[in-house]
């Protein structure tokens, strides 16, 4: 093996291993906002793949451009999607919060002993 792949498997193995941990260890209420940074990221391979498709090196350039191009906006449009669906589970609802009275409990619950001890 040449000393470049063997530095490139490395640095690929490195990436795997601290992006398992920094994701991990993120909290639950810092999922949205990385959600939407992640689709920024997400926007800009979009274009990156946008020039690579439309760059006309060959066949295989322009086929593999396309099917980027269609990754990257799958990938742009379900993380928007997910991203306002978690943001509408934190709405509340547009009446406001409902507060229902507790059941009342039956006046035979009430005279029940509670292990062995009449109720005072």
């Amino acid at each position: 093996m040449s000393g470049t792949l063997i530095t490139a498997l490395y640095v690929f193995v490195l990436a795997c291993f601290v992006g398992y941990q920094v994701i991990t260890r993120v909290p639950p209420l810092l999922h949205t906002p990385l959600m939407s940074a992640t689709n920024a990221i997400s926007g800009i391979s979009l274009v990156g793949s946008i020039v690579a498709a439309g760059s006309h090196r060959g066949v295989v350039s322009t086929t593999l451009g396309t099917i980027a191009v269609a990754a990257a906006m799958i990938n742009v449009v379900g993380g928007f999607l997910i991203t306002d669906r978690m943001l509408k589970m934190f709405k509340g609802s547009p009446s406001g919060p409902t507060s229902a009275a507790p059941p009342a409990t039956p006046p035979a619950a009430a005279a029940k002993p509670v292990n062995g001890a009449p109720r005072v």
